[in-house]
């Protein structure tokens, strides 16, 4: 059983990019374990190993930091003591390689302008603060098979096809119009009506 209270990515400035609280944490208070953690963090050698017990509001000796450093950006766990440390970070490890593949070469601002496709990753790997899945493979395939769902709904060339078809099957009696008169409608033909 594995069981991850909090997991954020921060920059090497102290600005959070990706934060999951899988206990329940008002906001200011999470703010503070950031700041806590950063703070923790950045006053490490790059020589020094990957983790170090949580700070006072982290849950002091009861929790290890796990992190690892790449670039500008921290990747850290928090998990209790009982936790095997390189464990977490072989896990850390899957995740960022996963989302290296996911972007061709990961890097901040893809954490930032695709946070609900790094927050879907995480959940492939970790959910509700247990481990579900740790073979990049199978997480790859879960992802690629979203992404093409995403793309057959986002799809506006089939969309008005299926919705005369969703229509017909819900009520199959009523007259609806045919798809090439849809097609000939414009903006300004609404305006005249």
């Amino acid at each position: 059983k594995q069981w991850y209270q909090r997991r954020v990515a921060i920059t090497a400035g102290g600005k959070p990019r990706l934060t999951k609280f899988f206990t329940y944490f008002p906001e200011e208070e999470q703010q503070q374990i950031i700041r806590e953690t950063f703070l923790l963090l950045s006053k490490r050698e790059d020589s020094v190993c990957n983790f170090l017990e949580g700070g006072k509001l982290i849950g002091g000796s009861d929790f290890r930091l796990v992190y690892r450093h790449y670039a500008t950006l921290y990747f850290v766990f928090c998990v209790d003591s009982s936790e095997s440390e390189l464990g977490i970070l072989d896990l850390i490890q899957v995740f960022v390689e996963t989302l290296d593949r996911c972007f061709e070469n990961v890097c901040e601002l893809d954490l930032i302008f695709h946070m609900d496709k790094v927050h879907y990753i995480l959940q492939e790997i970790v959910m509700g603060g247990m481990v579900v899945e740790t073979n990049q493979t199978e997480i790859l395939t879960h992802i690629e098979a979203q992404q093409r769902i995403e793309k057959q709904e986002a799809g506006m060339g089939g969309a008005p096809a299926r919705a005369l078809s969703a229509a017909k099957s819900i009520a199959p009696n009523v007259n609806l119009p045919k798809l090439s008169d849809l097609q000939n409608l414009s903006l300004s033909t609404f305006k005249k009506m």
